[in-house]
């Protein structure tokens, strides 16, 4: 039970990390490789939040949202729109795409080693032991856990029973046939990948409470979101939501019962074997 209970605390983070790449990769179909530096970013606001003017990580989270959402707009609307309307493929897009924000992640890097410097920080929050089920855990974690769950309702809710949420799932699935019925997919996917990063900001908020972080680190989020964005299905929220607690429970039982140092490779097991077996995803639909 504690490794399940311990599995699923580490899958929330996972989730957390997760839910923005999702946004932006299966909504607005880019494939952001600096969304670990925005999750990062967001987990620097929180630091200096905190530290600084002693507002607590669970206010900042509502700070770094909005400066999230406003600075990767306007990345989309100046940077990534162009990209976008120049391309004759959807294949075109993504390599262009993964190139333009490969170099974003550089240009993320170096403002944060300038403004910050290269010290990993990490500050304390809520690190007091709670007792669950019998089980000690600590209050931080199952805080950020919670501030996960609630961020996929809200995320789920939005995409599933709002009309713009809707459109939003329509552009994921067809461009060209949502355009026809009226709506305006540029504005749509702009939007989407901007709440893609305040989300990814907020997560960084949330797990600056207990994991220790510097400028580098982004790249490490990044492929982890990847992993659990392709292993749960392309666009799919429930399919992120499963592939990051299936993911947390296997590295907890693998590093628990088996080797500590496995963790990593049980994790790129698990998405070779699904690579190999779904290769759309636990949730995904085959795309064209």
């Amino acid at each position: 039970m504690d490794i399940l209970f311990t599995g699923l605390l580490l899958g929330g983070t996972y989730a957390l990390i997760a839910l923005g790449l999702n946004l932006q990769y299966g909504m607005a179909r880019v494939i952001n490789l600096a969304n670990g530096e925005t999750l990062v970013a967001g987990g620097f606001g929180a630091y200096w939040f905190f530290t600084a003017q002693q507002v607590p990580p669970l206010l900042t989270v509502f700070l770094v949202a909005p400066l999230a959402f406003a600075l990767n707009w306007l990345i989309y609307v100046v940077v990534l729109r162009p990209l976008v309307k120049r391309a004759k493929s959807r294949g075109r897009i993504e390599v262009d795409m993964i190139l333009t924000t490969f170099g974003l992640s550089f240009v993320a890097v170096g403002l944060m080693l300038a403004l910050f410097g290269g010290d990993y920080f990490s500050y304390s929050y809520l690190a007091r032991p709670i007792t669950l089920i019998g089980e000690t855990y600590a209050l931080n974690r199952v805080t950020a856990f919670l501030g996960a769950a609630l961020l996929c309702v809200a995320l789920w809710l939005w995409l599933y029973h709002s009309r713009t949420g809707m459109s939003v799932r329509a552009i994921s699935v067809s461009p060209e046939s949502a355009g026809l019925v009226g709506i305006d997919v540029p504005r749509l996917a702009a939007l989407a990948f901007a709440l893609g990063g305040a989300i990814t900001a907020m997560g960084g908020a949330l797990v600056s409470m207990f994991l220790t972080l510097d400028a580098s680190t982004g790249v490490i989020f990044t492929l982890k979101a990847l992993i659990i964005v392709i292993m749960g299905g392309v666009g799919d929220i429930r399919g992120t939501i499963v592939a990051a607690l299936l993911l947390g429970v296997l590295e907890t039982f693998v590093a628990t019962v088996i080797d500590p140092g496995l963790t990593l490779a049980s994790a790129y097991l698990l998405f070779i074997l699904i690579l190999l077996l779904r290769p759309q995803g636990l949730f995904g639909r085959s795309r064209t």
